[in-house]
């Protein structure tokens, strides 16, 4: 595969991720199995396969009890409980309960229901106007690195070339996100160190 099939088969399928538009979540207050089902239908092209749950009771109950998720109003869920799963959803992939909690908690304390500075709604579309740009870097990136493990064991036979190429392409990438979350980790405590009533959850 050439740089410019493998560019435009990456393409596809980062737009096949779905970007949940703040003006798409309702404005109404949401029962929890509104909630999933929302979830569901506006996630469901991020799913690694069909069976996968973008989001379950169980998970929205164990979010709130583990005082990730500011409880729902006489069991209702606001525009902004919908924002917070959103952003839960997006960090879940590579981090933890406790580091999500470090993160999201001082936001939610700061601006969930308090719209005197920034919403929460406000927060949530700048840092996802942010998004398109940062698909074209990452393009970019992704094309480099994609170049520099075709070049790699120049002396494989044509059987092998295949499986090598791929696989120091994966280590690539993996060395990239180890990179990005070793480095979100430090954040996340220095955070932590300057919000020590911060309370987090060490499950």
């Amino acid at each position: 595969m050439d740089t410019k099939q493998f560019l435009r088969s990456i393409l596809d399928s980062l737009q096949q991720i779905d970007y949940v538009k703040p003006e798409d979540v309702p404005n109404i207050d949401l029962y929890m199995d509104q909630v999933t089902t929302f979830m569901d239908s506006q996630l469901a092209a991020s799913k690694r396969h069909d069976d996968d749950k973008i989001l379950t009771k169980t998970m929205i109950n164990n979010y709130a009890k583990n005082n990730l998720l500011p409880p729902p109003e006489k069991k209702k869920y606001t525009k902004e409980h919908v924002l917070v799963l959103i952003f839960i959803y997006y960090l879940k992939s590579i981090l933890s309960i406790s580091d999500i909690q470090g993160i999201l908690n001082p936001i939610t304390e700061k601006y969930f229901g308090n719209d005197e500075n920034y919403s929460l709604e406000d927060i949530y579309k700048e840092v996802f106007s942010l998004e398109h740009p940062e698909t074209q870097n990452l393009m970019k990136d992704l094309a480099k690195k994609f170049n520099t493990s075709m070049n790699t064991f120049p002396d494989a036979s044509e059987d092998e070339a295949d499986l090598l190429h791929t696989f120091s392409f994966i280590c690539m990438l993996s060395y990239d996100v180890y990179i990005k979350k070793t480095l979100i980790e430090k954040m996340i405590d220095q955070m932590a160190s300057k919000n020590p009533e911060t309370k987090l959850s060490k499950k």
